[in-house]
């Protein structure tokens, strides 16, 4: 039976991943840059923090859904990322941004190896393109460091705009996966596909924008 501390979590949880859900789609069809683009921005940070705290929290201390862990360090790490890169604009070396890798990597590596210990009872699709799919941004983030600073120019804007629909495309796919958990794994997979395109989408849209300032 569910306790009323276990109860609150999952209510908060749900309330401020629904936020989220609905601030990032929201925040894709106004227009960039703007005072209400940065207010939503920050709406969606903190909506984002709460999620990550609660779902951590409801792994680690109540055992469930294991699944949330994954899509929470995804989601989080993606928005953590996605908005330092928004603020500083460059591939500097911070060691705060490091120390944020590698604890989403040992969570990662972790993760893998305690599902491959008990058995997988997912879909591997579904545990592999997550996993890979963090693996491949920190991978990035790591070897950014290693494009010229003369050279990294606008770089920065593709990252913000691909981790931050990143960050979307995970909430997308929990909730519909929760919604529709008989359609396992299409309902978890087709979302982040579906977000994967968004993403491509709107790198071209930053490539054609920046080509006609130039």
């Amino acid at each position: 039976m569910d306790t009323p501390l276990h109860l609150t979590n999952i209510i908060v949880h749900v309330i401020t991943g629904s936020i989220a859900l609905a601030v990032g789609f929201l925040i894709l069809f106004k227009i960039k840059g703007t005072p209400l683009h940065q207010k939503l921005g920050y709406l969606f940070t903190l909506c984002m923090v709460i999620v990550v705290t609660t779902g951590v929290f409801g792994v680690i201390v109540f055992k469930r859904n294991l699944f949330l862990l994954l899509i929470t360090i995804l989601a989080g790490y993606n928005t953590y990322s996605g908005f330092r890169i928004l603020k500083e604009k460059t591939n500097r070396f911070y060691l705060k941004d490091l120390a944020a890798m590698l604890a989403a990597l040992a969570i990662a590596i972790i993760f893998t190896y305690y599902l491959r210990l008990i058995g997988f009872y997912w879909d591997p699709v579904v545990i592999f393109s997550g996993v890979g799919y963090l693996l491949m941004v920190i991978s990035y983030d790591i070897l950014r460091y290693c494009i010229p600073a003369s050279r990294y120019g606008n770089l920065w804007r593709y990252e913000h705009s691909s981790k931050m629909i990143s960050a979307v495309g995970a909430l997308f796919s929990a909730f519909i996966g929760t919604l529709m958990p008989d359609y396992k794994p299409y309902s978890q997979i087709l979302p982040s596909l579906f977000m994967t395109l968004v993403m491509i989408f709107f790198n071209i849209q930053i490539f054609i924008r920046l080509k006609r300032i130039k």
